[in-house]
């Protein structure tokens, strides 16, 4: 920047040209650059153009004179703070006074005094730069309090009156005054339910001379309510009496909200707005204080639904949340209005998933637990209406109980799902108190559940072959593939470790490795020199739901060289039904594939003829447990010629499962159900044991053009359920 622009511009408008002329030679002399106007219009149209650091002003000119072109001066944009030296040869005192009226900042007598007068422009042009200062600081401080919407006050005690920035009249949506008000009208603003102790605080500040800090609201003109932060101390006059109290006001509203926002999300469940574990660790600690002071019972009640992941995938997930919800809804009516009356309010928590937790408190006995938890369990046994359709939700429940289970929530919450876990393995819609002994079972529960991630690896998984038998060719037909766990030189039971396979999702790697061992050793057989078999392998539902299930099927069956035909895929009905939609198409394209399809346990579901007749099944398997009690004249024998004429007349394959005694072949056979398996023919046995039971019943077909001929104890056995049908 050059020293021309950093020369004072000084407007100077005088219709004496003489005059005007020596006025701008000396100041320009004197390091100032001008300006130069003769009359008082062509001076506002100059001020207009380029507003100066100064104006140097005649009052008495022709047309509009000094007094009217300051007035002007000062209407214009910019013009208001701009100094005005008003140029005049009057001295009286109207004259002075007039100036003064018009805006101007300063008079001076003309004369040669030269450098009396530019000594008084300096004066002025200092002052200009100080105010804009001062004017540029108190701007700069505003902006920095209504960013940090920081305002300040002061209270002069003896006048009672405040004086306030802008931002206090901000938050009190008042006009901006700088004039003192009247303290009541600045303190009515605090809500009526914090004015009584904020006054408190002051006059306690008031009494001592200290310094003071509080939240509390104020209520604005409008109605609106904001949470402020104060902080003010008082000041002493000479005497050391409480002069005046000065403080700052700060808005904190949007601040106590996020606080409580953090506050909702760390202590509450934001899909249905229960306590989380969180809240509900530390509201429990102070239950069992109270607890121990009055002498009272704190009851853990730990509740998982019954069949939620089949609902949230058959369903969907917003059906899923759906019902998360209106079970919260439904524990927290249930304890208010259940009859169970508590010193103290109870309160119900989701801890995750599918899994709640109610605490009762304020109890005489544990022993009123029970009828609590079953209140509960009624209030969830009522339909909801899910995705168009009634739903029953029923749930287990375990209880524990404070001091007889334990003083801490982890002790408690650890016998409460013990007592859980022993209930749903009991069955569905089950409630158990926690018993030591309970321990027991659970530890075994969680060493089998981890041996069991170990199974695969160890290749401790057999397959054992059930035959199925044609009792009108005498001959095996094919077999069914049964999974069985080899674990510490003993065989588990299904029943002992496929629901935990399931409830792992262990499950499907199960599957998957039976059917590459199950195609596999139909290839070990017919290398061996026997005709391939068709052989049966039970699929859970969870498998045709996989996008990749059907191309798994082809490239296991393509790498053994086995022809679709001999695989089969058994489904029971509840899998079968859970998620028709995305099952059908899946069902489709493994039937076009060559894949024969079997409904297992059939009659234990509640498959409908309509879906039957929808879905590409081949074949009905009647459910072992109509079977074993099949005598003539029974219900069970009604039930079984139901199914068996049914799966005539939609021209499917029955099979009768679980055939025990020759009664039971022979009311089968008599009913048209040919096709059995079960212990009165074998059991499932390896497949090592299998070749040599074909072998027994002349089952090997190395030439085909070999007949194949029974045994003769099996033959006799037909000859006697055909004798008994006759």
């Amino acid at each position: 920047m050059d020293q021309a622009e950093t020369r004072p511009n000084v407007l100077v408008i005088d219709d004496d040209d003489v005059a005007r002329l020596l006025t701008v030679t000396s100041l320009e002399e004197l390091g100032f650059s001008t300006t130069e106007a003769d009359c008082g219009e062509r001076g506002v149209s100059a001020f207009r153009e380029q507003p100066p650091d100064l104006v140097l002003l005649d009052a008495l000119m022709p047309g509009l004179d000094g007094f009217e072109t300051c007035s002007r001066l000062r209407a214009l944009p910019g013009g208001e703070h701009v100094p005005v030296l008003m140029l005049t040869g009057l001295d009286d005192e109207g004259s002075i006074c007039r100036a003064y009226e018009a805006g101007a900042t300063d008079f001076f007598v003309k004369s040669d005094h030269w450098t009396l007068l530019v000594q008084r422009i300096r004066y002025l042009l200092r002052a200009s730069r100080t105010r804009s200062e001062l004017a540029k600081s108190r701007a700069k401080e505003a902006r920095a309090q209504r960013i940090a919407r920081l305002g300040h006050w002061e209270w002069d005690v003896a006048r009672q009156t405040c004086i306030a920035s802008e931002e206090c009249f901000r938050l009190m949506g008042r006009p901006v005054s700088h004039m003192a008000m009247p303290e009541a009208q600045f303190f009515r603003h605090l809500h009526r339910d914090d004015r009584a102790w904020v006054e408190t605080i002051i006059a306690r500040t008031l009494r001592d001379g200290t310094m003071a800090q509080v939240e509390c609201r104020l209520v604005a003109e409008d109605e609106s309510i904001r949470t402020v932060h104060l902080e003010f101390e008082a000041e002493r006059d000479v005497n050391g009496m409480v002069a005046r109290v000065q403080g700052v006001i700060q808005d904190i509203t949007e601040r106590k909200r996020t606080e409580d926002q953090i506050r909702v999300l760390a202590n509450y469940d934001s899909l249905t707005g229960l306590s989380n574990r969180n809240l509900f660790v530390e509201q429990f600690g102070l239950a069992i204080d109270r607890a121990q002071c009055d002498s009272t019972r704190v009851v853990l009640l730990c509740i998982d639904l019954d069949r939620f992941k089949q609902i949230n995938d058959t369903l969907g997930h917003a059906a899923g949340d759906q019902l998360l919800m209106e079970v919260g809804m439904r524990l927290n009516q249930a304890i208010r209005n259940g009859g169970i009356r508590s010193a103290h309010a109870d309160l119900v928590a989701r801890l995750g998933g599918d899994e709640f937790a109610v605490m009762l408190t304020g109890l005489a006995d544990l022993d009123d637990a029970e009828p609590a938890a079953q209140h509960l369990m009624a209030a969830l046994r009522k339909p909801i209406r899910l995705a168009g359709q009634d739903v029953i939700s029923t749930a287990a429940v375990g209880i524990a109980g404070f001091p007889r289970d334990g003083d801490k929530l982890e002790l408690l919450l650890q016998c409460a799902d013990i007592a859980m876990n022993a209930a749903k393995a009991s069955g569905k819609n089950a409630m158990q108190v926690y018993k030591p002994g309970l321990n027991a079972v659970s530890r075994d529960r969680l060493a089998l559940e981890h041996a069991l991630h170990k199974a695969l690896e160890r290749k401790e998984l057999v397959m054992y072959y059930q035959p199925q038998i044609d009792t009108r060719l005498g001959k095996i037909v094919g077999a069914e593939a049964l999974m069985r766990w080899q674990r510490e030189g003993r065989l588990v039971p299904p029943g002992e470790f496929i629901s935990i396979a399931e409830d792992t999702g262990l499950i499907i790697p199960f599957g998957e490795w039976a059917l590459n061992h199950v195609v596999g050793q139909n290839r070990v057989w017919v290398d061996s020199g026997f005709e391939p078999l068709p052989l049966a392998v039970n699929i859970p539902g969870g498998h045709f739901e996989r996008g990749n299930f059907v191309a798994l099927i082809k490239e296991i069956l393509a790498r053994q060289g086995i022809s679709p035909e001999f695989l089969e895929l058994e489904i029971t009905e509840t899998s079968l039904m859970r998620n028709l939609a995305s099952t059908l198409p899946v069902l489709d394209a493994l039937t076009e594939f060559g894949i024969t399809l079997s409904v297992d346990d059939f009659g234990t579901g509640y498959s409908s003829l309509s879906y039957l007749r929808r879905l590409p099944i081949d074949t009905l398997k009647i459910d072992a447990s109509f079977v074993r009690e099949l005598q003539n004249g029974s219900d069970n024998e009604a039930i079984v010629a139901a199914i068996i004429a049914m799966a005539k007349s939609l021209n499917l394959r029955v099979i009768a499962e679980g055939v025990e005694t020759h009664e039971q072949m022979c009311l089968l056979h008599a009913h048209g159900c040919h096709m059995m398996q079960g212990y009165y023919f074998s059991r499932p046995i390896p497949a090592a044991d299998f070749a040599r039971f074909r072998l027994e019943f002349g089952d090997q077909n190395p030439l085909p053009k070999k007949k194949s001929v029974g045994s003769g104890k099996f033959i006799g056995l037909l000859r006697s359920a055909a004798g008994a049908t006759r």
